[in-house]
Protein backbone atom coordinates (compact mmCIF):
# COMPACT_ATOMS: atom_id res chain seq x y z
CA UNK A 1 0.00 0.00 0.00
CA UNK A 2 1.19 3.48 -0.85
CA UNK A 3 1.37 5.29 2.48
CA UNK A 4 0.91 8.67 0.78
CA UNK A 5 -2.70 7.63 0.13
CA UNK A 6 -3.46 6.97 3.81
CA UNK A 7 -5.47 9.28 6.05
CA UNK A 8 -2.86 10.24 8.68
CA UNK A 9 -3.75 11.88 11.99
CA UNK A 10 -1.90 13.06 15.09
CA UNK A 11 -2.67 12.32 18.68
CA UNK A 12 -4.98 14.73 20.48
CA UNK A 13 -2.08 15.07 22.95
CA UNK A 14 0.15 16.58 20.26
CA UNK A 15 1.21 20.15 20.90
CA UNK A 16 0.25 22.95 18.54
CA UNK A 17 3.85 23.01 17.29
CA UNK A 18 3.67 19.31 16.40
CA UNK A 19 6.92 18.59 18.25
CA UNK A 20 7.93 15.03 19.08
CA UNK A 21 4.79 13.38 17.87
CA UNK A 22 3.79 10.46 15.75
CA UNK A 23 1.02 10.15 13.22
CA UNK A 24 -1.05 7.05 12.64
CA UNK A 25 -3.20 5.80 9.80
CA UNK A 26 -5.59 2.90 10.29
CA UNK A 27 -6.49 0.39 7.59
CA UNK A 28 -8.37 -2.89 7.76
CA UNK A 29 -5.10 -4.82 7.91
CA UNK A 30 -2.81 -2.63 9.99
CA UNK A 31 -2.02 0.54 11.89
CA UNK A 32 0.72 2.56 10.19
CA UNK A 33 2.95 4.81 12.28
CA UNK A 34 5.31 7.61 11.18
CA UNK A 35 7.31 10.51 12.59
CA UNK A 36 5.30 13.73 12.22
CA UNK A 37 8.49 15.83 12.05
CA UNK A 38 9.76 14.02 8.94
CA UNK A 39 6.99 12.34 7.00
CA UNK A 40 9.41 11.45 4.19
CA UNK A 41 11.07 8.83 6.41
CA UNK A 42 9.72 5.30 6.16
CA UNK A 43 6.75 4.43 8.31
CA UNK A 44 6.14 1.08 9.95
CA UNK A 45 3.00 -0.94 10.40
CA UNK A 46 1.69 -3.32 13.03
CA UNK A 47 -1.37 -5.51 12.85
CA UNK A 48 -4.46 -4.18 14.57
CA UNK A 49 -4.25 -6.69 17.44
CA UNK A 50 -0.64 -5.70 18.09
CA UNK A 51 -1.63 -2.04 18.16
CA UNK A 52 -4.50 -2.75 20.58
CA UNK A 53 -2.09 -4.54 22.94
CA UNK A 54 0.38 -1.66 22.73
CA UNK A 55 -2.31 0.95 23.50
CA UNK A 56 -3.64 -1.12 26.41
CA UNK A 57 -0.10 -1.44 27.82
CA UNK A 58 0.54 2.30 27.55
CA UNK A 59 -2.80 3.10 29.20
CA UNK A 60 -1.78 1.00 32.21
CA UNK A 61 1.45 2.89 32.79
Amino acid sequence: MNTAELDWFKSSYSSAQGDDCVEVAVTEQAVHVRDSKDVTRPSFAVDRDGWAHFVAFVAET
